[in-house]
């Protein structure tokens, strides 16, 4: 798939860099949106992942613009330019509420470029990204989001279920860290799959305040959403993920336009299963 690479530039001043590619022009278009902006998940980036480069072929012979992007939690640990020094970021380092800038610099690229309605697509960590962006500082241009298996970041859920000892000893390791004013100490926990992170990012995404709870705010976003889930993940992937599309429905406004598919065979990457996410996909798109 032919790309241009692109950069853009937050409201804060970091540089980010993507991957943006003209849909096809000799076709009908059927959905009611000129591009779909993909959040990758936990460590990603723009260049990796079989499933973005899936769906964006996908979306592309659609007709659609698609732009694959980094986040500056790219990667476990990078290097982002803000200003004229580098900064350490990716996943080690992040705190996710400043994915707020992220989504917003991106999304003026694609207004810039024509694109005024645009679907938000995220995977995992980039699921809840996509959620929390549009709850808490939505973008006017994000017309849909797309919430590929957001997990249940939740603190309670966490020291009740069977991994609070593996929890229980990472978030004590943060939290030693912080006391001792180290909070951009380094440490490798255990939870929820063996991690570098800081202590602060480590509590910024698992403590007690639930900041990125799906539950707590997903009735607050108010374009159509679609959120969807792997069969195998709900069932075998613990409590981040059990009965998640039952509870994300449970949270639905009245008057929301919220929808959750769960793909049968499928795991938490979707792999082997594509094609079936993709066909949900895209008649929720040509039908909601």
């Amino acid at each position: 798939m032919l790309v241009e690479l692109v950069k853009t530039t937050t409201a804060d001043g970091h540089r980010l860099d993507g991957a943006f590619a003209a849909g096809r022009s000799n076709v009908v278009r059927n959905i009611d949106l000129d591009a779909i902006l993909f959040l990758h998940g936990v460590g990603g980036n723009f260049y990796g992942g079989n499933l973005f480069e899936h769906l964006a072929q996908a979306f592309s012979q659609l007709g659609l613009a698609t732009l694959r992007v980094n986040t500056r939690g790219h990667d476990s640990v990078s290097m982002v330019w803000g200003g004229t020094i580098p900064l350490r970021h990716g996943a080690a380092y992040e705190i996710v509420d400043q994915c707020r800038h992220d989504v917003t610099a991106w999304a003026k690229f694609l207004t810039e470029r024509g694109c005024q309605r645009i679907g938000l697509l995220g995977h995992s960590l980039g699921a809840i990204k996509s959620f929390y962006t549009q709850a808490h500082e939505p973008h006017s241009a994000i017309a849909r989001v797309i919430a590929c298996s957001a997990p249940r970041l939740s603190y309670s859920a966490y020291m009740s279920s069977d991994a609070q000892p593996r929890f229980f000893e990472s978030i004590a390791t943060a939290r030693e860290l912080v006391d001792k004013g180290q909070p951009e100490a380094l440490f490798q926990a255990k939870f929820p799959f063996p991690i570098l992170i800081t202590a602060a990012s480590f509590i910024d995404k698992y403590g007690p305040e639930e900041r990125y709870n799906i539950l707590k705010f997903v009735d607050q976003v108010h374009c159509p959403v679609l959120a969807t889930y792997g069969q195998l993940e709900v069932d075998s992937g613990g409590i981040a993920f059990a009965g998640m599309p039952d509870a994300v429905l449970a949270r639905r406004r009245a008057d929301q336009s919220l929808h959750t598919v769960t793909i049968p065979g499928a795991d938490h990457v979707y792999s082997k299963q594509y094609e079936p996410l993709t066909t949900a996909i895209v008649h929720w798109l040509t039908s909601a």
